[in-house]
């Protein structure tokens, strides 16, 4: 039991702490769930490869195959993260992880199209539901300064699990394993990380920033602190958020697990493993540097600012790729300018929607919105995925790229409906700094909401390990 003035003291202690082992074990316990949703969710593309050559599925149940479980995601993120502010972080973390285990685990053992359709649903699931909790249990336990960092290397585990894919992949192909067996061994391997981070998940406390909420107010608070805004007051915040990161996703995800098809239809001829290895130094090369690079300069660079230098950039890669004559015939020049639109994407908006949808929204909102966004982009995701392969098709790659570059300009356009939140306090981001102040200091009693594992009063010396 602690009073409510230790609570709001607690949030204190949370801004102004130093950097901490806490800090650390919080980055590794989320980043090992986006670790495993990104293998997850870019291995198909590779699997796919082989699935096409056993299962002779068209270009629509290919295209469905490698998206459905992005559609999942929409689900997931608006469930998880609806609930997550209702019933508390805690309480449900962990449980989006063992989704994804069933969900990979299935898709290894799936014997026709239909079974593997639906346990890449059950594991978008999962994933869905582990991008508002993980991001936002990161930027409610970070301290005002540090929190770009802190977030920014949680969502750069995504890269090693996208750069450790293909690589498994050239392994399973230069072993010459059955190609039945490789695509399921591919698959199945995504439930071991995801199962580390379920068991990591068991032990996380409370966030004191969900417990001290505006929405925990007492009963007899004065009539001068202002209620809890709801949702729609924010429908800005939401088309920015939701808005720019589906247009980012079209983008990210139809280029990315349609890599080796791009690589293909560049080079016929190159065989399978060579499309693979390509997909592979261009990620190494131009994605990895990308995402540590933006989590190290989010906070001086700024969150919204860097997310539109990123769109920016990227875009006019697209562009030129869209408008350079037979640039399908120059493979150097189409693969620096892939590489550049990749380094971009990652220093850039990969990373940036990501934090910003985690940090500018109030505590009794925050996975809720951080959900929609999310779960939104994913819509994207799907569309970019499914559609790509009867694009390349359709209409080439250099159209198909073009139309890449205006879904980039749209999300930088959308960017400038957000605030810029770097190095401010979440409460000071949200609007809610006065609203929690108030709502507490008119409590003289004890605040039994405050959970005894998390920072209280200690919060500094906890937090800093």
């Amino acid at each position: 039991m602690k009073s409510a003035n230790t609570s709001v003291s607690s949030i204190a202690a949370l801004n102004d702490a130093t950097l901490g082992l806490f800090h650390l074990k919080t980055m590794l316990t989320a980043g090992l769930g986006f670790f495993s949703a990104a293998y997850d969710l870019f291995i198909i593309g590779y699997a796919l490869a082989l699935i096409r050559q056993e299962w002779h599925p068209d270009a629509l149940m290919m295209g469905l195959i490698g998206s459905v479980s992005l559609l999942a995601v929409l689900f997931g993120a608006y469930l998880f993260g609806r609930i997550a502010d209702i019933y508390g972080r805690r309480k449900i973390y962990g449980i989006e992880a063992l989704l994804m285990v069933l969900g990979a685990l299935g898709s290894a053992c799936a014997n026709d199209i239909t079974t593997l359709i639906i346990f890449r649903f059950i594991l978008g699931l999962g994933v869905g539901g582990d991008y508002p909790l993980s991001s936002v249990i990161m930027s409610e336990y970070a301290n005002r300064d540090n929190r770009g960092l802190l977030v920014g290397l949680t969502f750069s585990f995504q890269a090693l699990g996208v750069l450790i894919g293909p690589g498994i992949a050239l392994a399973l192909l230069a072993a010459q394993i059955d190609h039945d067996l490789a695509w399921r061994i591919m698959l199945g391997l995504g439930a071991f990380p995801a199962l580390g981070a379920y068991w990591m998940r068991r032990s996380m406390p409370e966030s004191p920033r969900w417990l001290n909420r505006a929405t925990k107010a007492p009963n007899n608070a004065d009539s001068s602190v202002t209620s809890p805004k709801p949702l729609r007051h924010y429908w800005r915040y939401l088309l920015g958020t939701a808005g720019a990161w589906f247009a980012f996703d079209y983008a990210y995800y139809g280029n990315t697990i349609s890599t080796p098809m791009i690589m293909h239809a560049l080079a016929p001829h190159g065989g399978l493993m060579a499309n693979i290895a390509w997909s592979w130094i261009v990620f190494a090369i131009a994605a990895v540097p990308g995402y540590f690079l933006a989590a190290f300069t989010l906070d001086r660079i700024g969150h919204r600012r860097l997310q539109l230098i990123g769109f920016f950039c990227m875009g006019m890669a697209f562009l030129a790729i869209g408008v350079i004559p037979d640039i399908a015939g120059a493979f150097a020049l189409f693969i620096a300018l892939y590489a550049i639109s990749y380094f971009f994407a990652e220093f850039g908006p990969n990373t940036t929607t990501f934090v910003l949808a985690s940090e500018i929204y109030p505590a009794h909102l925050r996975t809720t919105a951080a959900g929609i966004s999310a779960g939104t982009a994913k819509v994207g995701a799907f569309i970019g995925v499914f559609l790509f392969p009867i694009l390349l098709q359709a209409m080439g790659i250099e159209n198909t790229l073009l139309l890449t570059f205006l879904f980039s300009m749209t999300g930088l356009a959308l960017t400038f409906l957000l605030p810029e939140p770097a190095r401010q306090n979440l409460e000071q981001v949200a609007g809610e700094e006065n609203l929690t102040e108030q709502a507490f200091s008119t409590s003289a009693g004890p605040n039994p909401e405050i959970n005894p594992e998390g920072p209280g009063a200690e919060g500094k010396q906890q937090i800093a390990g």
